[in-house]
């Protein structure tokens, strides 16, 4: 996902999205940690996050209730798309194929807070709030 700002293509100010997370590790610490990821990059890129849906489950299934509840909300009018803090988010690849195609088939947009690929030494951001909020974001 590139870092210019969601907004400036559209002509509607800060479009909803809703977040998802699977969380099957750590404590609350760890998931409210997930979620401020999730708001901050909302607010860096002027989206209105409306909700964040969490699967705790370890069984990996593509139609798991938080999942379900996920794909429910962006059929609602005005949902811009859906974001995670990773990929891996979604589940193992065979999961995740499948999860990223049925949130594209809604006519949502899925965005990616951390990317798969690390920035390389002379790339990497200075250090401060933004490193903070990409080491909270690690999965």
């Amino acid at each position: 996902m590139d870092d210019e700002l969601i907004t400036e293509r559209r002509s509607v100010a800060f479009p909803q999205v809703f977040g998802y997370l699977r969380h099957v590790t750590g404590g609350l610490a760890r998931h409210a940690a997930l979620v401020g990821c999730l708001t901050e990059y909302c607010r860096q890129h002027e989206l209105t996050l409306c909700g964040v849906f969490t699967d705790r489950d370890t069984a990996v299934a593509v139609r798991s209730p938080a999942f379900v509840g996920l794909l429910d909300a962006l059929e609602l009018l005005d949902t811009y798309g859906a974001v995670v803090p990773a990929l891996s988010h979604l589940g193992p690849k065979c999961v995740a194929g499948e999860r990223k195609r049925q949130i594209t088939v809604s006519s949502a947009r899925l965005l990616v807070v951390r990317s798969t690929t690390r920035p390389t030494m002379a790339s990497a951001p200075s250090l401060g709030a933004s490193a903070d909020l990409q080491r909270l974001g690690d999965t």
